[in-house]
Order: C-alpha cells, then sequence, then structure tokens
C-alpha cells in the first residue's frame, strides 16, 4: 500500500520514528511533512494527506499531533475521509473492521513509539468486516458528507 504520512510540530518526531517502520512492512510512504520544531498549523499537513486518499495517490493516510485531536477534526472535514483517532490496539482494529477508516491519526505526547508502531501494524494489516450492518452505516455517513456539501 502507499501511505502519506503528515504531522505538525507536536507530532514530527514520532512520524520520522514511525516512517521506517511503516517501510519495513512493505509499503511505500509519502511523507508531507513537518519536520522541525518550529510551530506550524495542524491543518496545512492534514489536508495533504487526506488529499492524497480521496485522490487515490495513497491507500491511506496517517496524521500525527501532539494528542491527534486536531488532526482528526481537520481530517474529518474533508469528504471521503473516515479519520480515527487511536490511542489503543482494539480501536485499530475496530475502526477497520467496523468504520473502514482509511485515515489514523494519533498523538506524540500521549503514546510512545512501540505502542504507535503496533497500532500502525495492526491498522494495516486488519480488512474491512464488510457486512450490511458496516456498510450502511458508512452509507449514512456519505448522506451526511452529501447533505453538507458546498455546491458551485
Amino acid at each position: 500500500m502507499k501511505i502519506a504520512i503528515g504531522a505538525d510540530h507536536a507530532g514530527y518526531r514520532l512520524k520520522d520514528v514511525l516512517v521506517p517502520f511503516i517501510e519495513s512492512l512493505g509499503h511505500e510512504v509519502h511523507d508531507v511533512g513537518c519536520n522541525c520544531e518550529q510551530s506550524v498549523d495542524y491543518p496545512d499537513y492534514a489536508l495533504p494527506v487526506c488529499d492524497a486518499v480521496v485522490a487515490g495517490e495513497a491507500d491511506r493516510g496517517i496524521l500525527i499531533c501532539g494528542t491527534g485531536i486536531g488532526m482528526t477534526i481537520a481530517a474529518n472535514k474533508v469528504p471521503g475521509i473516515r479519520c480515527a483517532l487511536v490511542h489503543d490496539l482494539f480501536s485499530a482494529q475496530a475502526t477497520r473492521e467496523h468504520n473502514d477508516s482509511n485515515v489514523l491519526a494519533m498523538g506524540e505526547r500521549v503514546i510512545g513509539p512501540g505502542v504507535a508502531q503496533e497500532i500502525i501494524r495492526i491498522w494495516l494489516e486488519t480488512p474491512f468486516s464488510g457486512g450490511e450492518r458496516h456498510v450502511g452505516r458508512i452509507g449514512k455517513v456519505k448522506a451526511i458528507e452529501d447533505r453538507y456539501a458546498v455546491r458551485p
């Protein structure tokens, strides 16, 4: 899979640890930044990751900030993105199986690199379970997006 990854200044250190890990799992990584401690705005890094996923240029996306909350909020404004904030292994599996999440958000200030690596491994390896119940719920989410879509 091709994975787009982005972080703000509060998450770039964890991102820099995770990129080689993701590559070691056999995935291609597109790193959109940031790569510094200088304060930056998380939406500026969430958007290119989400755009890549929606455009089909990346199969999935990973976002990291201090808590993961800001990245999650920004990502879920993009139609077609189902971003899940995950800090535990069960949620990593459940969000893939039940929600078919296509973007993962995590917080560097919340979890360490070892847990983050295991979350990513599980999230990348877990397929969407499908099933009428889960597909129907995702359809309802898409209907909400469509209802509030800006029309030119």
